[in-house]
């Protein structure tokens, strides 16, 4: 195949080079200061703890003039990998120029996040994506032209390509098109910390594979099999006649199946913990939203777990649990989750399905949207999305707008009039905190069974039960036992019966 041409004169460089601007054939070039910012330095407060994680996590950030190649073997444990140059690119079909703009902004944090230098973007409206190439032929070529122009190494689609799809785009560009899905998976790849993380990134990593394994050249042609006849082939040839890839895919659904068994190996001991937060009836509270939303740093800010917060995508993938206690006294658990984003990998969804369990448990549901994000409706409605497969819709749900710190007070009216009851808080300054967590408290179940008790001295634990998970409403300390008047669950009630007495008497 001939090489393709190239325009090479000065007009097409400048435009290359020139700032982002909307083209009047209906064409957008995208440059990526947005995304660049989003990436820039986290902020952390005292109530962060201490993140322990911290020194980890950006000792696998990936900078520039590094090598891949080591020069000595000591350098395994502290290498960094070379930043990829890419170039983004998008269509859309629908929608307004404005939300393909937001969208490829996000596509730029991913791949920010991921550990790529964007250097540039090209966006096209077309009633469908083209069969072939998924950009127009003339599109595909100006693309050619923009990579060779930049020093570009890979190419990002802002959605999920087809295998052949990206094969042909390939042919064109002349290196490596990888698409939004690919991107998503290597960050998931790159933080994962717990086994069943790994395991879980591993199995969507799979799955995406699968249909997408290809051959290069005579390594990859079949095997003989029976009679043959031609040059080259005859005795010494004949075989089974499995390809390189059916043997390939042969391995990967074995390495699944696999990793699917201990998923399921995992999960006995997360439902034994759930199971006991159940049995002693401890309500669960679950903190899902946008990837960066502010979840984590929500959880600090109230239980100070000293869970890693970090301005990229995706820095959480494992769940954390906390305890807290409402005003009154009433435990309770909080859950920080893996955030969620538009057009999330199906794979990944079905991987961490396990770890999701721990949302559609939950008795309250705590949905964390940024405020200062440019497009907060799509971040509703893709968390809400992914809360309906998981089966968490009739579970209620607190709408809370984080990073209120960030937005002036037009911008609150105008999330004000999306979500009435919302409530506005800063994880960073703490505004808004105390109405967050008297909501909850509101939303709970809340201890209606009343119950007069003579509990002995020696039973302790039932006390502290009751403080724990009920609401004491008197105690009087009689020569047999504690005579104690409380509110109860009925998850609880059956513990107390044995107990049950006449009426307290009144102090």
């Amino acid at each position: 195949m001939t090489e393709p041409e190239v325009p090479q004169s000065d007009d097409v460089v400048a435009r290359v080079l020139a700032s982002a601007e909307t083209r009047a054939s209906g064409y957008a070039l995208f440059r990526s200061g947005s995304a660049q910012a989003l990436q820039g330095e986290t902020s952390t407060g005292e109530h962060d703890g201490e993140q322990q994680d911290r020194e980890d996590r950006n000792a696998l950030r990936r900078v520039p003039s590094l090598s891949t190649e080591l020069e000595d073997v000591t350098e395994v444990e502290y290498r960094q990998l070379r930043l990829e140059n890419v170039v983004l690119i998008g269509l859309y079909t629908q929608g307004t120029v404005a939300d393909a703009e937001n969208s490829m902004r996000e596509l730029a944090a991913l791949a920010e996040t991921a550990g790529a230098t964007v250097l540039d973007g090209l966006m096209q409206r077309r009633a469908k994506p083209d069969a072939s190439t998924y950009l127009g032929k003339g599109k595909a070529e100006e693309l050619a032209g923009i990579v060779q122009a930049m020093g570009a190494d890979t190419v990002i689609a802002d959605t999920e390509l087809a295998p052949s799809q990206r094969r042909a785009l390939e042919d064109v560009v002349k290196v490596k098109v990888i698409d939004r899905t690919a991107v998503i998976l290597d960050i998931f790849s790159q933080h994962a910390k717990s086994r069943e993380g790994k395991a879980q990134v591993e199995l969507a990593q799979l799955e995406y594979l699968l249909p997408r394994l290809r051959g290069w050249g005579d390594s990859m042609s079949r095997q003989a099999g029976g009679q043959v006849g031609g040059a080259g082939a005859g005795m010494g040839s004949r075989g089974p006649g499995e390809t390189k890839i059916e043997l390939d895919r042969r391995r990967i659904h074995t390495r699944m199946s696999r990793l699917r068994k201990q998923i399921l190996e995992m999960k006995p001991a997360r439902e034994a913990k759930r199971a006991n937060r159940k049995r002693n009836a401890v309500p669960s509270v679950a903190i899902v939203g946008y990837t960066n939303a502010g979840k984590s740093s929500l959880l600090n800010r109230i239980t100070r777990a000293g869970v890693l917060v970090d301005n990229s995508l995706f820095a959480t993938l494992d769940a954390t649990v906390r305890k807290s206690t409402t005003a009154d006294g009433r435990l309770y658990t909080l859950t920080d989750t893996v955030g969620f984003v538009r057009n999330l990998p199906h794979q990944l969804v079905e991987a961490f399905r396990s770890t999701l369990e721990e949302v559609a448990d939950a008795d309250v549901i705590v949905h964390v949207v940024d405020a200062s994000h440019p497009d907060p409706v799509s971040q509703l409605a893709t968390v809400r999305d992914v809360i309906g497969e998981v089966g968490a819709r009739d579970i209620p749900e607190l709408v809370v707008f984080n990073k209120s710190d960030l937005i002036a007070d037009d911008d609150r009216l105008v999330l004000r009039g999306l979500q009435p009851r919302a409530i506005f808080v800063s994880a960073h300054s703490g505004e808004g905190i105390e109405e967050l967590l008297a909501a909850i408290a509101e939303i709970l179940p809340s201890p209606q069974i009343e119950l007069d008790l003579l509990i002995p001295y020696e039973r302790g634990d039932l006390i502290a039960l009751l403080h724990d998970q009920g609401r004491v409403l008197s105690t009087v300390y009689a020569e047999t036992g504690s005579q104690v008047k409380a509110l109860v669950t009925p998850e609880i009630q059956a513990q107390f019966t044995p107990f049950l007495s006449v009426p307290a008497a009144r102090s």
